[in-house]
């Protein structure tokens, strides 16, 4: 009866819901149910909402804490300490009686927000037990005054709690595995089981502009949650106001599902501008202005884009009138500043009522969570760039795998100096932090190597996304305080080199985490996190994906790599077939993105990237890897940029050409800086050049080296 009355009472104060019972009956008898940590309240909830009695495995400190005695005479208890085995074996012989049992792998109440360290004890539980294991997901917990995030997310008197069950697993340790490596073996699945329930339980199934009304609600509307150089902080409550009402003005001059081009900067403004597109169902193409118009015509045809929005502040500020007016002959180029002029005060005031109601009638709008969310250009470093439409699942997929796998909070300030036509800008540096309540300040530019760093120590960043150009320059240039605050910095789209991860590591005290991606996988496919990180790789898969590696002939230890899951695109729009939409298919099916990346992946997960499949050359029938030569170079001369390509030829199939800015380099040189190395791994030659094109995103711009090349060749 007591049970049964408080039940009722906690499901009327904190609206409880519980899903997924018949998860809980099909797991069997003998099973060890992994929940998360948000709270005091969870073992009380799982007391009350849980069927059956069921035992609970709790911190021994916990356990002495006296409002833990009344629970005790209503549960069986077992104390938990990871410095005494023996209660371990008690609890697996305990499990082997038939039992189900509740515990808290992390072996503490969350202080992040997000998961803690998983303690390999309890997979070894699992695995010694033979238990079949039963994750659960508890959220809400952490708004209430029972957790432990007091001034780091914004409390409430009864938030809403949900307890979500999902499907049984189990440990399938080899057999031959033995003492410690079974231990952290179990206990490495058993991490992976907790983190999967993390994103399968979130609802990224959703469109963007749900997902803000969201973190709205979570985080409060006066939550500032946007700054650019304009220095006027927007809020929640000010970012949608406003991306209503440019949305409601260029409804007027667009067509449902158009493709509407952004020729726009990093600031508050675009991003109020891409939101009010996705509010109305049209879809923002991210035109790449650092390829010039040429490029700009070429993507606006290839996605069929008939209007361009753009700033007379912006074309002016960039230089761009030559760009403006080459678009102009082709499309029709609306300026912000007129769009603003015709703007009335009963529209700004409507746009106010609407931004306050969004809940209510947002809901009712047709834009549905598979609709395209956003048009982004590939980089064109190795050819003519194409059209990437990614859906508003796939981007809320990818936030939610990143937030499964790294802790953000509403106290973290991003400062995002990545463009938003580059899919690590659009996706992680700008609605990652909109849709987490963290603050993203807009930088316009990421060539500004010395203010950039005064910027990040001003602003109080606490997380930095980059290229290993970008970063090198900036650790070069900055005051080894500059980054005092920073939390995490995360490098992309380019290899990590040494010489970076050193600098910032001696000068900073930074460990630099690297990551993998690619504008198809919206970005993040693999990144190294604080808890799970290994040196000299990308990291680990992000969850829900899979992935396969196809044979090469000539490579052993690695396969060009496959992915597929939730945050692949819907397809591509391609210049020969402009405005139809190609979806993504490989030779393991439809839905599967061919990276075209040459990988390794360890007997943990880890993955080592070997180079794309283009940028391999057949040298008298062995397969070279030019990414292999570059590093070389970069060994051997650190300070300097280096670009490897292969040209034709009779005799060998291939050759391969090295261009560096370092002077008076030599193949000799090359060979004494890494003794023993093989002789195919040497260039045939070696250009000297004072400079190696480089892209805005701080890519090599491949096929401006070739013409380079092509041209030195020449002269010689």
């Amino acid at each position: 009866m007591l049970k049964e009355n408080l039940r009722r009472l906690v499901k009327l104060i904190y609206r409880v819901e519980v899903t997924g019972f018949e998860n809980y009956y099909n797991a069997g008898e003998r099973v060890l149910i992994v929940a998360n940590h948000t709270s005091f309240l969870d073992p009380l909830l799982m007391w009350l909402f849980f069927p059956d009695d069921i035992t609970f495995a709790i911190n021994t400190q916990i356990f002495k804490r006296w409002w833990i005695q009344p629970f005790l005479r209503f549960s069986q208890v077992f104390p938990m300490d990871p410095t005494h085995p023996m209660l371990l074996k008690d609890l697996i012989h305990h499990l082997q009686t038939n039992t189900k049992t509740v515990i808290f792998p992390e072996g503490r109440i969350t202080v992040t927000g997000s998961l803690m360290k998983i303690y390999d004890g309890t997979g070894m539980v699992a695995d010694k037990s033979e238990a079949a294991i039963l994750p659960v997901r508890i959220s809400g917990g952490q708004y209430t005054h029972f957790s432990r995030l007091h001034k780091v997310v914004r409390l409430r008197l009864f938030p809403k709690i949900s307890i979500q069950i999902l499907p049984h697993t189990r440990i399938a340790a080899p057999h031959d595995m033995r003492g410690k490596v079974r231990r952290k073996f179990s206990g490495h699945i058993l991490t992976d089981i907790m983190t999967e329930m993390m994103f399968a339980t979130s609802n990224y199934q959703q469109t963007i502009f749900a997902g803000l009304l969201e973190a709205r609600t979570i985080h409060g509307g006066k939550h500032t949650v946007a700054e650019d150089m304009d220095r006027q902080p927007l809020s929640y409550d000010a970012l949608i106001t406003r991306s209503i009402a440019i949305g409601n003005v260029i409804e007027k001059i667009t067509s449902p599902h158009e493709n509407v081009g952004l020729f726009l900067p990093n600031s508050t403004k675009t991003l109020c501008v891409v939101l009010g597109l996705q509010l109305h169902g049209r879809v923002p193409a991210m035109m790449n202005y650092s390829i010039g118009s040429a490029g700009m015509i070429s993507a606006c045809q290839t996605a069929k884009v008939n209007t361009v929005l753009t700033s007379r502040r912006f074309i002016e500020a960039g230089k761009f009138e030559e760009q403006a007016q080459a678009l102009s002959c082709q499309v029709k180029l609306v300026y912000l500043e007129d769009l603003a002029g015709k703007m009335t005060g009963l529209d700004k005031a409507m746009a106010v009522i609407q931004a306050k109601t969004a809940v209510y009638w947002y809901p009712k709008k047709a834009v549905t969570p598979d609709h395209p969310a956003v048009v982004l250009f590939t980089s064109g470093s190795e050819g003519t760039p194409k059209g990437v439409v990614l859906s508003h699942t796939n981007i809320l997929a990818n936030h939610k795998q990143i937030s499964a796998r790294i802790s953000f909070n509403p106290q973290d300030v991003i400062f995002n100096f990545l463009p938003m036509f580059h899919s690590f800008g659009f996706t992680v540096g700008t609605l990652l932090p909109v849709l987490s309540g963290m603050k993203t300040f807009f930088y316009p530019t990421p060539l500004h190597y010395t203010v950039i760093p005064e910027m990040a120590y001003e602003t109080n960043a606490t997380i930095l996304f980059g290229t290993n150009t970008f970063l090198a320059a900036y650790g070069k240039k900055a005051h080894p305080y500059d980054f005092y605050k920073m939390r995490y910095v995360v490098a992309g789209a380019e290899r990590l080199q040494d010489s970076t991860r050193e600098l910032w590591a001696d000068k900073f005290g930074i460990r630099i985490l690297e990551g993998y991606g690619a504008t198809e996988t919206a970005p993040v496919t693999a990144v190294n996190t604080p808890m799970d990180y290994k040196a000299g790789t990308v990291g680990r898969f992000m969850p829900d994906m899979g992935y396969e590696l196809e044979a090469i002939p000539g490579i052993s230890d690695a396969g060009q790599l496959h992915v597929n899951g939730p945050n692949i695109m819907l397809g591509y729009l391609l210049h020969d077939n402009p405005g139809v939409l190609i979806p993504p298919e490989s030779i393991y099916g439809k839905g599967w993105y061919d990276t075209g990346d040459i990988v390794h992946v360890d007997e943990d997960g880890f993955i080592s990237i070997r180079g794309r499949s283009k940028r391999f050359a057949k040298v008298s029938g062995e397969m070279v890897s030019l990414t292999a030569v570059e590093q070389l170079a970069t060994h051997a001369w650190p300070t300097a940029l280096h670009a490897a390509i292969s040209i034709p030829d009779a005799k060998k199939g291939e050759l391969v050409i090295l261009l560096t800015t370092q002077k008076q380099a030599s193949i000799s040189q090359l060979s004494e800086a890494s003794p023993g190395i093989a002789h195919i791994l040497l260039p045939k030659k070696i250009l000297v050049v004072d400079a190696i094109p480089i892209m805005v995103t701080g890519k090599i711009n491949y096929p401006a080296v070739t013409e380079l090349a092509s041209s030195q060749l020449k002269l010689r």
